[in-house]
């Protein structure tokens, strides 16, 4: 009695399986923040994909809810609360100051890879997904705002798709600025409480900053009229964001000012920004970050200065394949090997226009009569067939001239060995 094939396993809900233009779009945006990062002088790091729990609990804040509800964590084998990572930020942060990172003060450091929050999949948001990021911690200059700020507008260019994008620029001032802003916030947003949506009512109490970027139309009716930023910062912070957007201006970086942008952590201060586009639908924002003056004392560090920002690597291939920059597959040489005899030729000279920096594809499978009928169809820009006759190799070349005679001339000498 045969058995009953088990059901095949399916891929967990919220994750992708990525191949294809989508894998090449992926790869384009990866390769793509690799160059600019190695522009900017920013040295790459590696994290771990897991920290303890607490890393992210005290860095994002035990009411957030990211550590409320979308952490995925976990006890090991000791009884150790684990957490795979949310976001990149925390474990850098834990790095700097744990393994003496304090030392190459101001530091820039980028990275990228998988992230994983359990939250609601949809149209460019997984619950694992992937993120580029981009630290200058121990920076207290305004400059450091700016060069962070340039290298992610760079990063939109090169990748062919910064039309359409917009970058958006706020200030939160600085500690004290902050206070007294967040103080008037709460005081006009009580005045109103029992209108405001259940969650904007529990912000009320917890993060009132986060009313301003509230999507909930009950909520939007009091944005409008709610204290401004600008009407409580200090000189210094005026100073600061002043010299922010003149570095800007200097870069040719274009911005637009978004009083509403906020960013609800204590710890944030100064410069907070978002690229956004309207081509994503719901999912505008590609790139996001700011200033996070206080996060290393959460930690249990002294004072540090930082600025940084992650972008959505799903979101911005799926910006780069809707914008058409990828030439996927694209292949230099096709080789035909038309007769079996000649495989071992076909496979040294494989190797060597690889070596030779061409991307190569070989067909010696299926009947000799269709191979090159085949390679005729692989779009590539030459083809190599190879025959024998008189029980000697012999080659034919067809493409565009420039490229055919630098291939001539690799493959000459293997035809020659072969034929000795």
């Amino acid at each position: 009695m045969s058995k009953t094939p088990s059901k095949t396993p399916q891929a967990i809900r919220g994750t992708q399986d990525i191949f294809g233009a989508e894998a090449e779009a992926f790869a384009h945006v990866v390769e793509t923040f690799e160059r600019v990062r190695r522009l900017y002088r920013f040295r790459r790091v590696e994290m771990p994909v897991f920290e303890r729990t607490e890393v992210f609990a005290r860095s994002l804040g035990e009411t957030t809810d990211v550590v409320s509800k979308e952490m995925y964590s976990f006890e090991d084998r000791g009884g150790e609360s684990l957490t795979l990572r949310p976001e990149f930020t925390a474990g850098i942060a834990r790095a700097y100051l744990t393994n003496g990172w304090r030392q190459y003060a101001p530091l820039k450091v980028a990275t990228h890879g998988p992230l994983f929050r359990y939250e609601r999949p949809q149209k460019g948001r997984y619950r694992q997904f992937h993120q580029l990021d981009a630290e200058v911690i121990g920076a207290a200059e305004p400059q450091a705002d700016v060069e962070l700020l340039a290298m992610a507008d760079q990063l939109l260019k090169e990748l062919g798709i910064a039309d359409g994008v917009t970058l958006q620029l706020n200030t939160l001032g600085d500690g004290d600025s902050r206070e007294a802003w967040r103080a008037a916030l709460v005081d006009y947003f009580a005045a109103h409480r029992a209108e405001l949506s259940e969650d904007s009512q529990d912000r009320l109490e917890r993060n009132p900053l986060r009313i301003l970027d509230s999507k909930d139309p009950r909520d939007r009716a009091f944005v409008a009229d709610a204290p401004k930023i600008d009407d409580f910062l200090s000189g210094e912070a005026q100073d600061f964001f002043g010299a922010v957007t003149a570095g800007l201006d200097a870069a040719g970086v274009a911005w637009a000012r978004e009083p509403s942008l906020v960013r609800g952590l204590d710890y944030y201060r100064h410069t907070a920004f978002e690229f956004v586009t309207d081509r994503l639908g719901a999912q505008g924002t590609v790139i996001g970050g700011g200033r996070y003056d206080g996060l290393m004392e959460s930690l249990g560090g002294p004072a540090t200065r930082a600025v940084g920002w992650a972008a959505g690597i799903e979101r911005l291939a799926m910006l780069v394949g809707e914008a058409g920059q990828i030439a996927i597959d694209a292949l230099d040489v096709s080789i035909a090997v038309e007769d079996d005899r000649a495989a071992v030729a076909g496979q040294r000279i494989l190797a060597q226009l690889r070596r030779s920096g061409l991307s190569v594809d070989m067909i010696a499978s299926g009947s000799p009569k269709k191979r090159f009928d085949k390679a005729a169809k692989s779009n590539a820009r030459a083809i190599v067939s190879l025959n024998i006759d008189n029980e000697k190799v012999v080659s034919g070349l067809r493409g565009s001239t420039e490229l055919v005679e630098r291939i001539a001339e690799l493959i000459r000498p293997i035809i020659e060995a072969e034929n000795r």
